[in-house]
């Protein structure tokens, strides 16, 4: 998750609009054959990178695809699609899995996906709309409603395979990916199950600042600088970037929370160059929409199972227990991981993302 929460861009991608999707070659091997149809010119397909490049070791116990596939709005999206090996012919259970805002699926939500197809369950780690490999124009925006759609699109892909039972589809939102994915199990009724780790409510803490210490008058403000903002892009044809963002270089006087990105996105450990906290900014007037448009809304229908993932220290804290509050029934679980920051949970450097419960809830819940 980028800490800025105003202003934000980036520069423009040589990426293409796209408005046709296609999966791999024929030469495929045959667990990868299943195909989409698709519209359009056959052509105007991602060129997507086919070497290892994720974060994280690839495992020798899943078979691994790159895959691409449309959401509502006519922009492909890329994705990794794990699956678990020597699982034979049966229809199998499947997760789509995307965040945290600001990274790719190379980076926490490949983790994410790769380790729970260890366990059992065809995954589907995607970069959403307008960022790393996905298409859509201008790059490196976000929309709370485009975003949302993307989980349910991820879905749609997941029902046209044939290993995969379409009853039995599940999500997991990292970070601002969270609040996107509770915003889909509310709409998507095909989502069975979700697992939202170390959430940040994006429309919210775009709103109201950190710990809502916005006012009334501050946002109004924002809305006047990021719309001066919308007619110097019209006039110039560029969108410009943000300003506000991770640091080139630590000087320790930031707050932790903004060393604990630094330290994932901008290091070896976590750093990867499609990712826009490692190597990019957001656009600037991003914002807008967030502010206007409240996320999770409407989380207390949710009658599907969730589990709700906090670290014990996060300064997000708030967000993924302020969301639990809101959801009814007796299927929903807030898990406080004892001694967890809000990054502890990227890539698990610290042994805190808790598989094994992830596992267990997917199991119970995808039956």
């Amino acid at each position: 998750m980028n800490f800025i929460i105003s202003r934000r861009k980036f520069m423009h991608s040589a990426l293409t609009v796209i408005t046709a999707a296609a999966l791999a070659a024929a030469a495929a091997p045959v667990w990868a054959q299943d195909r989409v149809s698709t519209t359009g010119n056959p052509a105007m397909t991602l060129n997507l990178t086919q070497e290892w490049d994720k974060i994280f070791p690839q495992s020798n116990r899943v078979d691994h695809q790159k895959v691409q596939f449309k959401n509502r709005y006519g922009i492909t999206l890329a994705a990794d699609l794990y699956l678990p090996k020597n699982r034979g012919n049966r229809k199998l259970p499947a997760i789509a899995v995307s965040g945290p805002f600001g990274a790719v699926k190379e980076q926490s939500s490949g983790l994410y996906a790769q380790t729970m197809a260890e366990r059992g369950f065809i995954t589907l780690a995607f970069d959403p709309s307008y960022t790393g490999e996905s298409g859509g124009e201008p790059r490196n925006v976000a929309s709370p409603d485009i975003n949302t759609e993307d989980f349910s699109a991820a879905v749609d892909f997941l029902t046209t395979l044939s290993s995969v039972d379409a009853g039995r589809i599940g999500i997991i939102g990292i970070c601002g990916w969270g609040g996107m994915a509770l915003n889909a199990a509310a709409m998507d009724t095909r989502i069975k199950a979700s697992v939202i780790a170390t959430m940040y409510d994006m429309s919210r803490v775009m709103a109201n600042g950190y710990n809502d210490s916005v006012t009334p008058e501050q946002r109004y403000q924002t809305r006047v600088q990021l719309n001066a903002q919308r007619t110097e892009d019209a006039r110039s044809g560029t969108i410009a970037p943000s300003t506000n963002n991770l640091p080139e270089k630590l000087t320790g006087s930031e707050p932790k929370f903004v060393q604990d990105y630094f330290n994932f996105y901008k290091t070896p450990r976590g750093f990867h160059p499609r990712s826009v906290n490692s190597n990019g900014a957001w656009t600037a007037t991003t914002p807008l929409s967030f502010m206007n448009m409240p996320l999770l809304s409407y989380t207390a229908e949710i009658r599907n199972p969730v589990l709700m993932v906090h670290g014990e220290n996060a300064h997000s804290r708030y967000f993924g227990e302020d969301a639990f509050k809101k959801l009814t029934g007796n299927n929903k679980e807030l898990l406080i991981i004892p001694g967890a920051s809000h990054v502890d949970l990227y890539d698990n450097e610290a042994g805190k993302i808790p598989f094994d419960k992830f596992e267990q809830f997917f199991k119970a819940n995808l039956k």
